[in-house]
């Protein structure tokens, strides 16, 4: 079945846990998915689950049912939003070595993670003098939105962070270290590595931006700018309402209004970021590509993943 346009859910999920021979779960969970029309992404590894996936409102309630059964978890961390047009073109089950990947061996999330904070809870502990706050997030993430004096690492990958922490550990040192990121997964990874290099009051916020945005009223609120999430929706803001950033179809970085003003912006084709990092060749292939995207949405077709 397919979801229809009013009633798309889209569902943002996570567990660490010992799964034993993932390898063999991925095609009946992908077929699970495919016979209830729900697209998106799940990554398996034996430290957990990890994905992103949208359908209607059942398949999606169906399939987090079915991944506690066959993870054998009474709990997933689960993060709802509605978008009012499939945000995700195919459907993908993959295996991985991690469900997020940092490159470290021997981390141990369930058992060494920072301690949980609730959204209410977060605006007091950020606004601690005591406290550092890290946005564990990638560059572009962090450009488009983050919470009011946290630090940005600038890594372009999760891989760097560990390398960042130990060129900034000294800064470090003796302070609440409070860390966060879109939903929850990667800094409660990060937060058990640096539990493990010997750091004490180390906190993470549950459920991340994404939980923090659907339940703190924007009055109170201590976000700035939009959320970038990994599919068609680009980005959201408080009350988890699809934002204005647009993807540079080129590159795939997030673009503000702004962004979209420079003179080196050409929908579908380039941005100011990677205008001078394609060939001639490349431009007049993605403007096609453009092209046909556009003549498929006026005849009210999908081109990608039809």
């Amino acid at each position: 079945m397919t979801a229809s346009l009013t009633t798309i859910r889209v569902a943002a999920l996570y567990r660490f846990c010992r799964v034993e021979a993932p390898e063999r779960l991925t095609k009946p969970l992908a077929a699970f998915c495919c016979e209830r029309g729900i697209k998106g992404t799940i990554l398996l590894a034996k430290e957990g689950v990890n994905g992103t996936i949208a359908g209607s409102v059942q398949a999606v309630d169906e399939l987090v049912r079915e991944l506690k059964r066959i993870l054998e978890t009474s709990e997933i961390e689960v993060k709802f939003s509605e978008a009012t047009t499939m945000p995700f073109h195919r459907t993908k089950v993959r295996l991985k070595k991690e469900i997020v990947t940092m490159g470290v061996d021997n981390i141990d999330p369930p058992a060494d993670a920072g301690a949980y904070v609730e959204p209410a809870e977060w605006n007091a502990l950020i606004s601690d003098p005591d406290t550092v706050v890290i946005d564990t997030r990638n560059d572009y993430e962090v450009a488009l939105g983050s919470f009011r004096n946290a630090v940005d690492p600038n890594t372009a990958s999760f891989r760097e962070f560990p390398q960042w922490v130990s060129e900034n550990r000294a800064s470090l040192e003796g302070r609440k270290v409070a860390m966060y990121c879109t939903g929850g997964i990667r800094c409660e990874k990060a937060t058990a590595y640096v539990r493990a290099l010997g750091f004490s009051e180390v906190y993470h916020l549950k459920g991340g931006i994404l939980k923090y945005l659907e339940t703190m009223p924007q009055a109170q609120s201590l976000w700035q700018g939009e959320c970038f999430v990994f599919d068609e929706r680009v980005s959201v803001t408080h009350g988890l309402v699809e934002g204005e950033a647009e993807l540079c179809r080129a590159c795939r970085r997030p673009l503000t209004a702004e962004d979209r003003k420079s003179v080196f912006y050409k929908e579908g084709v380039s941005c100011a970021r990677c205008h001078d990092k394609r060939s001639d060749e490349d431009r007049a292939r993605y403007a096609e590509r453009h092209r046909q995207v556009r003549l498929a949405e006026r005849r009210g077709m999908r081109h990608i993943g039809s």
